[in-house]
């Protein structure tokens, strides 16, 4: 029997679009509204608080109304002439990564709007949020509604790398998305899959904190310490390096000062013993290529202050700050960019010196605090809107 469809309408400047889709999309989103009470009632052993604290507000209403107006358009009367009918394209297969496992739970939420059937295999040596969640969903979801039917559709696998599974996976699906490292993504891309289907690739990158001179206060500082301490440079919308745009040594050295003074307030939790043992290797590591670098208290990451020729330093928990003009911070960019966090002196706006990054591979300027949001468009790739087929009507 045919599934049934459900029909809304939205417009954008590229015409009147109706979503066919395998449910109610205002049930939907009403369900993941709904859910946030329980959220709030019950926090799994699985999840931090912060991280539970990101899926609640990702599961807004308004946030999910935002994906679907960008993508879209907004909401209009069902008596619309239509320009296009989208409708899912067809079976999703993730591989996620072992070092951002929060990314299952915010792409299921993502990619329950498509209305495709979904696969999603964890990392096979991450905490696997992923089955937390789903376990927590299946729960809490109402019997007959349209969330309990679409996680009917939604497979977990937590396999190795040589699961014959996976070639499964990539056989039946019309979208491949891939977190992990280069040559794990090329073995994915390597599997047969549908001649017609689409891969997309989110690989190993390098991101930076750009900020203003006169942007430092304590609430820069902090959120600072927050978005790197929570991946280290595991996390590739991590800052591994800072440049203080507009400065000089003096200034940056004072930067540092402060990000040592207020480490221990902002992530109060100690760092592993296995963790703070190797950055006394990695301060040693800093020094010996000629950064200035001091361990933060009870060793919990290292603060290598150095010239923006010296080479990075590439270990888990050491940040590096350097300063210079936008020109000569976008010079020394490295080619596998994909975020710069920024925060300005002004405050409000957005930043003056973008000119000095158009011709850069940067995929994300955002705000500081916003450079780990996850969303539709993820590393310069709409990858979400390729989980649906438009057909044009004239």
């Amino acid at each position: 029997m045919a599934e049934a469809m459900h029909r809304s309408l939205r417009r954008s400047a590229r015409g009147t679009a109706a979503l066919a889709l395998p449910f109610d999309l205002e049930a939907l989103l009403a369900e993941w509204h709904a859910l946030r009470a329980a959220m709030c009632r019950e926090l799994p052993p699985a999840f931090t608080r912060d991280e539970w604290a990101y899926l609640i507000a990702f599961v807004d209403r308004s946030q999910l109304e935002r994906v679907l107006a960008q993508a879209f358009g907004a909401a209009v009367g069902s008596d619309e002439a239509v320009d296009w009918v989208v409708r899912p394209r067809g079976r999703v297969a993730v591989w996620l990564p072992n070092n951002v496992s929060l990314l299952g739970p915010l792409l299921l939420v993502l990619l329950s709007l498509t209305g495709n059937a979904v696969d999603l295999k964890s990392g096979s040596s991450a905490d696997d949020l992923t089955a937390a969640f789903l376990s927590f969903l299946r729960a809490q979801a109402g019997r007959g509604g349209e969330l309990a039917r679409l996680l009917d559709r939604v497979e977990h696998f937590s396999i190795g790398r040589d699961d014959p599974r996976q070639a499964g996976m990539a056989a039946a699906a019309q979208v491949r998305i891939v977190f992990g490292t280069h040559a794990a993504a090329e073995a994915i891309e390597a599997l047969p899959h549908p001649i017609e289907s689409c891969g997309f690739a989110f690989v190993e990158r390098h991101s930076e904190a750009w900020i203003e001179a006169g942007a430092v206060d304590r609430a820069t500082v902090d959120t600072l310490i927050k978005v790197f301490a929570i991946y280290g440079q595991a996390g590739c919308t991590s800052p591994r390096r800072v440049l203080l745009l507009g400065g000089d040594e003096a200034q940056a050295r004072s930067l540092r000062d402060q990000l040592s003074l207020r480490w221990r307030r902002a992530v109060p939790r100690d760092a592993p013993l296995h963790l703070a043992s190797a950055n006394t290797m990695a301060r040693q590591l800093a020094a010996a290529h000629g950064w200035d670098a001091v361990l933060v208290e009870r060793h919990a990451a290292v603060l290598a202050l150095g010239d923006l020729a010296l080479p990075l330093i590439e270990e888990p928990m050491t940040l590096l700050l350097s300063w210079a003009t936008p020109e000569a911070a976008a010079a020394r960019l490295p080619a596998d960019t994909q975020t710069i966090g920024y925060a300005l002196a002004a405050r409000e706006g957005r930043p003056r010196w973008w000119p000095a990054l158009a011709p850069k591979a940067v995929k994300r300027l955002v705000p500081l605090a916003e450079m780990h949001h996850f969303g539709p468009v993820w590393d310069g790739w709409s990858y979400w809107l390729s989980c649906f087929e438009w057909l044009e009507v004239r």
